[in-house]
């Protein structure tokens, strides 16, 4: 709803106005200036006797963030003109602003970023004033970030327009403003760094409460985008206080939906640290606000962060959470479909693959889930072809594998023969030049279903082919790194080599 700030003197005018277009009123929020403070967004409008109509920054992304004038001439058919605007009656809005091309140019652009529509930054014109210098800057580079097309996008001009804006914004309020953006496009283009950067210098000069806890919420999305494994916990701790002081900050604005997206960055961080019932916590209150809103896409996108995490959990010990993330992942998968969100669904597909591998179940269910699983994998590789996203392909493969040594028996067929089959797949993209971890790691797993291969009636030769194949495996494993898990599971697997070439010793001479 849009509210109007006004002296008391003039609330009487802006009625009148208001009653030029039937029950208009009733979508508009009147307060005396005086007694209430204006929120920092784009929806509300301030009228004071000289400086016209003016409008706070806004802080809470109502609208797309380009700048009007600073004061715009109050009148009727200016107000009701932005009003319309608001609303997003363009037909309405051009009537009221005939008599005013330029702000109704200016309105126009809004429309186009806020429809995903190409702006032409020639458009913009500037003058010797200082403030409309600054907007001049700004509003070029919120057309250059967010109205280019795939074929004029020109990250130069961007950068340079954002850096302008910043030098010569009018107060520490509107350079906060410029700066958010300007991260923001700065990790669009990778460059985490500069964005950290550039808001660290902002912060200290943000003159109100919401400016720096935008800057904040923003900086946290440059930490995230930084964490790497093994994680620096100082960083780790860094952002979960942040998160938590925006947090705490959109609660007390009542700011629901930044509420519930902060939630699942939080949930994140406190999954990262193993804090998992904490995150637990978060998440699902995530999923509560956007279930009360009734915004599906976010709720699958939580639903598929408290998947992930109850998946770590169980993984980590603690099975019985495979159920809950099993319930989460078929809920996120309803709307991340093969058709909508090809690689998400991918990527869900494989996880279910493990989860219906791993899942503790009685016998009598073990031989069904191993069919869901499977299909699930086949899903996943689907998408996940060796030529298209070959890194993937190797991961599921891997995966599946590990997945086909866990089913029950097959009448039909040796699972650990194609178990096998799928690691030689992964072992042809992790070769030990790009991927040495991960190929370790393949080779051993190789190795595990080699001790339950069966090899009956095929003779002593293929018990020395199979046992020559698993020494070299486990040695070219130790050899690609020096990760202790790896290495203890290595020489785990080499002294049981050992104990069975002693064994294959006594029963032939070629052993001895």
């Amino acid at each position: 709803m849009l509210s109007i700030y006004a002296p008391a003197a003039l609330i009487p005018v802006v009625k009148a106005y208001l009653a030029e277009e039937p029950r208009l009123d009733e979508l508009i929020d009147l307060h005396d200036f005086l007694s209430v403070r204006p929120a920092s967004s784009a929806m509300h409008f301030i009228i004071r006797p000289k400086q016209g109509i003016m409008h706070p920054v806004d802080w809470q992304s109502a609208l797309p963030p380009y700048l009007l004038p600073e004061e715009i001439p109050f009148n009727r058919e200016n107000l009701l003109g932005l009003i319309f605007a608001k609303l997003g009656n363009e037909e309405k809005m051009a009537t009221w602003l005939t008599g005013n091309k330029t702000l109704l140019r200016e309105l126009n652009l809004i429309a186009s970023l806020q429809q995903g529509a190409p702006a032409d930054p020639a458009d913009l014109v500037s003058n010797a004033h200082p403030f409309e210098e600054y907007r001049f800057c700004h509003n070029s580079a919120i057309l250059h970030h967010y109205a280019a097309t795939e074929h004029n996008f020109d990250p130069n001009k961007t950068h340079y327009f954002y850096q302008e804006a910043l030098n010569c914004a009018p107060n520490g309020e509107h350079a906060a403003f410029s700066a958010k953006h300007f991260a923001g496009f700065l990790l669009d283009m990778g460059e985490t760094d500069q964005a950290e950067h550039v808001l660290q210098q902002a912060l200290p000069y943000a003159l109100s409460d919401d400016a720096l806890i935008e800057l904040k919420a923003t900086l946290c999305q440059v930490w995230m985008k930084k964490l790497v494994v093994p994680y620096d916990q100082a960083l780790l701790e860094n952002l979960k206080n942040s998160l938590w002081e925006v947090l705490q900050y959109y609660q007390q604005q009542q700011r629901g939906d930044e509420e519930a997206l902060t939630l699942i960055h939080a949930a994140q961080i406190a999954h990262y640290s193993e804090s998992f019932a904490e995150s637990l916590g978060y998440i699902n209150r995530a999923i509560q606000v956007f279930q009360e809103k009734e915004i599906p896409e976010l709720c699958a996108q939580a639903h598929y962060r408290r998947a992930l995490l109850l998946y770590t959990w169980a993984k980590k010990g603690s099975p019985q959470f495979f159920k809950g993330a099993l319930d989460s992942f078929k809920e996120a998968v309803a709307v991340f479909t093969r058709e909508d969100a090809p690689e998400v669904f991918a990527e869900i597909q494989q996880y279910l693959g493990i989860i219906y591998a791993e899942m503790p179940d009685e016998a009598l269910k073990r031989s069904m889930w191993a069919a869901i699983s499977s299909s699930a994998f086949h899903e996943a590789l689907a998408f996940y072809t060796k030529d298209r996203h070959p890194y993937e392909y190797a991961m599921v493969c891997n995966h599946f594998g590990n997945a086909l040594a866990k089913y029950p028996a097959s009448v039909h067929t040796d699972n650990f023969e194609k178990a096998l089959f799928y690691y030689n797949e992964a072992l042809e993209i992790r070769t030990a030049a790009a991927f040495p971890i991960e190929r370790a790691a393949t080779l051993l797993n190789y190795v595990e279903a080699c001790w339950n291969l069966n090899l009956e009636g095929k003779g002593a030769a293929s018990d020395k082919a199979l046992f020559e194949n698993m020494l070299a495996k486990v040695q070219e494993a130790l050899a690609l790194t020096n990760d202790s898990q790896v290495r203890d599971e290595a020489n785990q697997q080499l002294e049981r080599l050992e104990n069975l070439r002693q064994t294959l010793a006594t029963e032939s001479e070629y052993y001895a």
